[in-house]
């Protein structure tokens, strides 16, 4: 196999050129089959496999520099520099990352995991270069749908003051997760089907050369090709910012790709190589349903199906009935996503009110603003978010939501850990950042008929923002019998008993079941309370539960700094209430890619965990 010959970086410039096609293929059926078992971001590895050889065969890593935008489609780039054996644990605990780690090779020089960050990344790598008088390239691949984020537009418009030499490749297949909406993908479209600048450039140049004298005229035909290109090339756009525009190229003509490379090395200033791909390239179930093969669990090779059958109704999928229902009760009823109707469950509220959806692209700060406009004509936006992501709206939620107190409601999705994708996917903040903010409610639902109740209440209800956070995977649906109705900053007692007193919020409150039949077991008296509402907290119920426990355990699925455990002790002490407590929460740290119960486990958020915990705190309390 070709592919055992790549076990370090640089090992594909030792193959012959002959070979290169069988090493594309190679490397194509190695990725299905250890994704098959694994998971992970298939259809967009299978599209950049020519694209990234080329990179690697007209770069030379270390040294040379390439930042992957978002990173999920860096798979390749891992083969090509010897981390071929490490995919049988890929996202797994302890495994290889689904994305660029610097702490795991020096050829991934900046960790990523969100989106449109590449480029602002890559002129700073770039300019610190230059300040230090070092020689080497600067290579940021970034996707089409990507473009969408304002921030790229900000480090467009900085590369071309600073003129400093880097390279962008536009790896345009014509998706995010699912396909691309607004003016740059429509731009980027006529982009990909224009090509009366480059033929008629090529023919001018032809007939001048073979006509005698034509030199000259050449050059005079080339100090036209601003005002030329102005009118016949789309492209022109990055031109016209000082940005040097090569393409479009076909992303799996190896050749075409690393003579352009090549050239692209050659230029004064910043370069943009446009690149055209299809997501999914080579494996017909991820070329037909490449939103779903984004980021896929493991599946049948011959067929695509998912391996395992999914058991139950998962959170998202609760989301998305109520909507829809509520959608046909409340015709002011909007709905926001920020270029995900299909990981957020908004995918049926589009199919039936499509003049009340809208997919903004990958632009969460713009997708708050936007909400908060909707809000103020009268509208009852939900923009609907994975935690992690809604991180990048933080501003607007506090000046233009909740500063006018603003009908918004956040429909936060993936709350707590998330597993496989680590790092940058974890929403184990969202509590903090969130209940820090004046006029915000947060809420957490204990189970699917809570999450129905506390969206229909927020809908119905409320009059301010509202932060709705629930988590990713199965909803659990047990409790079914206590489901007392909302009310603004009230609790839910599920069981009323003395000595210890668990506060759980949402998905806590499955496992503080569990810490609760354990407890019993050993004849304790235990009270539960669902802790529904994070801010305001009910400080009715604290402050009787503080006069009547021993023992007060706070539980959360989120860092300890800032959360759901903080306000509790905020609120005690200042009503001066001395009761001891326990607050069980993530550490203060990035957690890395695994399973969720194995981050628990490895995190002390498991019930036998806590109930450990518990048990070692009431003998000290005790002794």
């Amino acid at each position: 196999m070709v592919l055992e010959k790549i076990n370090h970086a640089n090992d594909i410039k030792k193959i012959p050129k002959e070979e290169l096609p069988v090493l594309a293929q190679e490397i194509r059926s190695f990725l299905i089959e250890k994704l098959s078992a694994t998971g992970g971001h298939l259809a967009s590895n299978l599209g950049v496999i020519e694209l990234t050889m080329a990179l690697h065969l007209t770069l030379t890593l270390p040294a040379d520099k390439i930042i992957w935008d978002v990173g999920h489609q860096s798979y390749t780039h891992k083969i090509l520099t010897g981390r071929r054996d490490g995919f049988d644990s890929l996202r797994k605990l302890g495994g290889l990352s689904g994305f660029p780690k610097r702490e795991e090779s020096p050829c991934d020089v900046f960790d990523t995991g969100h989106s449109s960050t590449s480029i602002s990344a890559a002129l700073g790598i770039a300019r610190a270069r230059d300040l230090a008088g070092e020689d080497y390239h600067v290579a940021a691949v970034i996707g089409d749908g990507s473009f969408t984020g304002g921030m790229v537009y900000e480090a467009l418009n900085n590369a071309s003051q600073m003129k400093t030499n880097f390279i962008i490749i536009l790896n345009d297949n014509g998706m995010s997760i699912s396909e691309n909406v607004g003016g740059f993908s429509s731009y980027l479209s006529s982009l990909r089907t224009n090509e009366a600048y480059t033929s008629l450039k090529k023919a001018a140049e032809d007939v001048l050369r073979h006509s005698g004298g034509g030199e000259s005229a050449i050059r005079r035909i080339r100090g036209m090709k601003n005002n030329l290109k102005s009118i016949l090339l789309p492209g022109a756009f990055f031109e016209e910012l000082g940005i040097k525009y090569f393409g479009p190229i076909d992303g799996y003509n190896l050749d075409r790709c690393v003579t352009v490379f090549q050239n692209a090395q050659k230029v004064e200033g910043p370069v943009i190589v446009h690149v055209l791909t299809k997501k999914g390239k080579g494996y017909e179930p991820a070329e037909r349903m490449p939103a779903r093969f984004h980021g896929t669990g493991p599946f049948k090779i011959d067929t695509g199906l998912p391996a395992r059958k999914k058991a139950k109704a998962d959170w998202s999928d609760i989301f998305s009935t109520v909507m829809c229902k509520e959608g046909k009760r409340t015709p002011n009823l909007c709905a926001v996503t920020a270029a995900m109707p299909d990981g957020t469950g908004l995918k049926r509220f589009r199919g039936m009110y499509p003049d009340r959806f809208f997919d903004v692209g990958i632009a969460e700060a713009h997708a708050v603003t936007f909400s908060a406009g909707l809000a103020v004509g009268g509208m009852i936006p939900v923009f609907a978010v994975y935690s992690s992501f809604l991180q990048r709206g933080f501003d607007q939620i506090v000046h233009d939501v909740c500063l006018q107190n603003l009908h918004v409601i956040f429909a936060i999705d993936r709350g707590g850990l998330v597993g496989a994708d680590g790092e940058t996917h974890q929403g184990i903040f969202d509590l903090s950042y969130l209940s820090m903010i004046p006029n915000m409610t947060v809420v957490a639902p204990k189970n699917k008929w809570e999450l129905a109740d506390l969206l229909k209440w927020a809908i119905r209800k409320a009059e301010s923002p509202v932060a709705i956070r629930y988590p990713r995977g199965s909803a659990f649906d047990g409790l079914e019998e206590f489901r007392a109705p909302v009310r603004y900053g009230e609790w839910e007692i599920l069981y009323d008993e003395s000595d210890i007193c668990l506060l759980a919020t949402g998905s806590m409150v499955q496992t503080a079941l569990e810490v609760r039949a354990r407890l019993k077991k050993e004849g304790a008296n235990c009270t539960l309370i669902n802790c529904r509402f994070i801010k305001p907290l009910d400080e009715a119920v604290l402050r009787e539960a503080a006069g009547s426990h021993n023992l007060l355990v706070t539980m959360e699925e989120n860092v300890l700094a800032g959360g759901f455990g903080s306000l509790v002790l905020e609120c005690l002490n200042q009503f001066g209430e001395d009761v001891p407590v326990e607050c069980v929460a993530l550490p203060d740290a990035y957690i890395e890619a695994g399973s969720v119960e194995l981050l628990k486990a490895e995190t002390a958020l498991d019930a036998e965990s806590i109930y450990k915990r518990i048990r070692t705190r009431m003998i000290g309390l005790y002794a």
